[in-house]
C-alpha cells in the first residue's frame, strides 16, 4: 500500500532563509520545526524535504558540501527524536557555467521531478499527501503534483500569499508556521479517517 507524506520546504520553512547558506553552521533550524516533524513521524506520514538548491549551480557549494549539510541537519532532527525521512534537492541554475547544471529541468519547484522521484523511491501516494512551504512555487508545485498545498507565514510566506492571490490560486490552508502546518495537516487526516465520505 502506496504511503502518504508531508513534503517540506526547506529554506524559510524548516529552517530561516541564511539565502545560499554553504556551511551547516548559517542553517537555523526553526524550534518549532522540530516538534511539527516528531508530529508528523508519530501520524505515520512521511517526512520528506524537497529544496531548490541553485547555489550548487551558481557554484557556491558542490553537492558534496550540500550532502554534508543535509547530513547535519537529519543529525538535528534524529538528535530530537524527530526524523526526516528523505531529503531531495534540485542543483540547477539555468545561467550556470556548468553544463552539469545550466539547464533547464524537470525537478526545479515548481516542476514536479524531484516529487515524482520521491513517490518512485518511497513508495509515496501523491493526491493523498500534502506540501508545506513559504513560496509561491512551494505551493505551486503541490498544486502541480496533486498534493494539499499548505503555505507558511515564516520566511516569504506574506510576499507569497499577496503573489498567489494575484495569479487566483489559494493554498488549502494558510499557517503561522511548520508546527500550525502539521497540526492542520494531522486534525484533517483524523477527520478524514473518522468520516471518509
Amino acid at each position: 500500500m502506496k504511503r502518504k507524506a508531508v513534503f517540506i520546504d526547506r529554506d524559510g520553512t524548516l529552517n530561516v532563509d541564511a539565502a545560499y547558506a554553504s556551511r551547516y553552521e548559517q542553517i537555523a533550524v526553526y524550534p518549532e520545526s522540530f516538534e511539527a516533524v516528531r508530529k508528523i513521524n508519530l501520524a505515520g506520514l512521511l517526512a520528506v524535504v524537497i529544496t531548490n538548491q541553485s547555489a550548487v549551480g551558481r557554484g557556491l557549494l558542490t553537492e558534496d558540501d550540500l550532502s554534508h549539510i543535509h547530513a547535519r541537519l537529519s543529525a538535528s532532527f534524529a538528535d530530537r527524536s524527530a526524523r526526516l525521512d528523505a531529503i531531495y534537492f534540485c542543483p540547477h541554475y539555468v545561467l550556470s557555467p556548468d553544463p552539469r547544471y545550466g539547464k533547464e529541468c524537470d525537478c526545479r519547484k515548481p516542476n514536479p521531478g524531484l516529487a515524482l522521484r520521491a513517490a518512485a523511491e518511497l513508495g509515496i501516494d501523491l493526491a493523498s499527501s500534502y506540501m508545506i512551504g513559504d513560496k509561491a512555487e512551494d505551493i505551486i508545485f503541490g498544486i502541480n503534483i496533486q498534493a494539499v498545498p499548505v503555505l507558511v507565514l515564516t520566511g516569504s510566506g506574506r510576499e507569497s500569499l499577496t503573489r498567489l492571490r494575484e495569479q487566483g490560486l489559494e493554498p488549502a490552508y494558510v499557517a503561522e508556521t511548520i508546527l500550525h502546518a502539521a497540526d492542520w495537516i494531522l486534525d484533517r487526516e483524523r477527520r478524514q479517517a473518522h468520516d471518509p465520505l
